[in-house]
């Protein structure tokens, strides 16, 4: 049994890290295909349809197999739950991805970072977390979200000497040289990037909800894909009504990106729910500073992209004020378990969530 554990336990480890390749991946492709001109609301239409398409089969299986499995039946409450979580995720992509068209994966990569101290001040605002400056724990907390919500407005506002350049120029087999973007995109480009991850610190809450109530990663990932393609459409539909060709798919980058990324997002999502209803919603947060390596790794071979002053000193501040408030709370759950549990019990740090857990 315990092996059984470890082994599923480093098959999720190993599946949250290639998560943050597929990332990482999916934002360079489409920084390659926006620079050529496609619409961002386009690609997340197309991306999230062929994302359903391919799981319509898997879908149809596991629908038809219900009265068989130990899936409760798809109440009006769930759907109606798994449809607020394509709507959240509808917004927060279309944000981010725009985010990305006027800075960079990296900045992107960067900010994903912030979701603990969104988390943590949502908390704090909704009277679901205590603060008290006696506790350690408590100021770490506040200490990493101050530092990491410091580093977004460094990353943001601060573009500064670039660092070191891109060494490869086969990154034009990608994408042609364009010029750098202004302080005035970058900025944008922040802030779209910063709200995609208030939302998105709400939307990983609601889906450990929803993988706690309904337990099947394929059937929340399907009907998610489809809320999320249908709602962009409708979006991209006002956006685009007087540039009807944008919905033309082209053979070259855009098309490979589109395809690469409606596979790549669907693996994404359904790693993403396996791992929540094993390990809950605190466990991914902890694989987001290893996408700004990739990031940087990444954009620098394909994309031509320097890496910036700024973008470094906000990366390390939101890294060590993500780790801070991530130290102070698994502090917190650690004591909680202690006196909650007997003491021949020693529960984990980042304890398995199950379908019976509450």
């Amino acid at each position: 049994m315990e092996r059984r554990l470890c082994d599923r336990d480093g098959a999720i480890f190993a599946a949250m890290v290639g998560t943050e390749f597929t990332n990482v991946v999916v934002n360079t492709l489409f920084k390659a295909a926006t620079s050529k001109g496609m619409s961002p609301f386009v690609f997340l239409v197309y991306n999230y349809a062929i994302g359903a398409l391919l799981l319509l089969l898997p879908f149809a299986s596991l629908s038809l197999s219900l009265r068989s499995s130990s899936l409760p039946p798809l109440s009006s409450s769930i759907l109606c739950k798994i449809g607020l979580l394509g709507l959240l995720g509808s917004v927060f992509l279309m944000l981010g991805f725009n985010g990305i068209k006027y800075s960079s994966p990296t900045l992107s990569s960067a900010m994903a970072n912030l979701t603990p101290a969104f988390t943590f001040i949502l908390a704090v605002i909704f009277r679901m977390e205590k603060v008290s400056i006696k506790k350690k724990t408590s100021i770490a907390k506040v200490t990493g979200t101050a530092l990491s919500i410091g580093g977004a407005f460094v990353a943001t506002l601060y573009h500064g000497p670039a660092v070191f350049s891109a060494l490869s120029p086969a990154s034009d087999s990608l994408l042609r040289r364009r010029p750098l973007h202004s302080p005035s995109e970058w900025a944008t480009g922040g802030g779209l990037l910063a709200l995609e991850y208030i939302i998105i610190s709400v939307a990983y809450i609601l889906q450990a909800h929803v993988m706690n109530r309904y337990p099947s990663a394929v059937i929340v990932t399907f009907s998610r894909n489809v809320c999320i393609s249908v709602m962009c459409g409708m979006v991209g539909a006002i956006a685009e009504k007087n540039n009807p060709s944008a919905w033309t798919l082209r053979f070259d980058i855009t098309l490979v990106s589109i395809v690469a990324g409606g596979i790549l997002n669907t693996w994404y999502f359904v790693i993403h729910s396996w791992a929540v209803s094993h390990k809950g919603p605190l466990y991914l947060a902890l694989f987001k500073p290893l996408s700004i390596v990739i990031a940087v790794a990444t954009t620098a071979v394909f994309l031509g992209d320097s890496l910036y002053l700024g973008s470094l000193v906000g990366g390390i501040l939101i890294s060590t004020g993500f780790y801070m408030v991530m130290w102070g709370k698994a502090k917190e759950e650690k004591t909680s378990d202690h006196i909650v549990s007997p003491p021949s019990d020693k529960v984990p740090l980042l304890r398995n969530y199950t379908t019976d857990q509450a």
